[in-house]
C-alpha cells in the first residue's frame, strides 16, 4: 500500500457546487439567492451587530468611562523574587536588570518599580524610582538596601 493508493471514504467527499452556470445545473440565473435585496447583492452579507433595521444594542447603550493613554504613565515592574538571581551584596538597578534579560530594553518608562511579590534569599543593594511597602520590608529583612533615585 502507497500514498496514491489513499482515498477517501465513499461519500465523505461531495463536489462543489458550481453556481450560476445556467438553468441545466439548478442553480443558475439567480443562484440560489432568491429575487433582489440585500442577500442579494454583492457584499450583501449583514455587518457584526445589524439587527434588521432596528437600532443595535451597541448604540443604543450609552459611552461609559475614558482612558487617558496620551499621558498614561507606565512602569518597569520587577517583584522582589525575580532579584535572587543577581550575586551577593549586588547593585542592582534598571540597567543591570535590563542586562540580565528581567525588564525590555529600550521602552519609553517613567523607571524602575520593585514589588514585593515572593522572597528574597539574598542581601543586595536596589536602586529604583517607586518601592512598594512590602518590597522594602522584604529587602530589608534580607539584609539589603533599598535606594529611591
Amino acid at each position: 500500500m502507497g500514498l496514491h493508493d489513499l482515498k477517501p471514504a465513499e461519500g465523505s467527499r461531495r463536489p462543489r457546487k458550481r453556481i450560476g452556470r445556467g438553468p441545466a445545473s439548478g442553480t443558475g440565473k439567480t443562484a440560489g439567492k432568491g429575487h433582489k435585496g440585500h442577500k442579494a447583492r454583492s457584499g450583501g452579507a449583514t455587518q457584526r451587530g445589524f439587527e434588521g433595521g432596528q437600532m443595535p444594542l451597541h448604540r443604543r447603550l450609552p459611552k461609559r468611562g475614558f482612558k487617558n493613554t496620551r499621558f498614561e504613565k507606565t512602569w518597569d515592574v520587577v517583584n522582589v523574587q525575580d532579584l535572587n538571581g543577581f550575586g551577593q551584596g549586588a547593585v542592582v538597578d534598571a540597567e543591570a536588570l535590563s542586562n540580565a534579560g528581567r525588564i525590555g530594553k529600550g521602552r519609553q518608562t517613567e523607571g524602575l518599580k520593585v514589588l514585593g511579590n515572593g522572597e528574597l534569599k539574598i542581601a543586595l543593594t536596589v536602586r529604583a524610582k517607586k518601592f512598594s511597602a512590602t518590597a522594602v520590608q522584604k529587602i530589608e529583612a534580607a539584609g539589603g538596601t533599598a535606594e529611591v533615585i
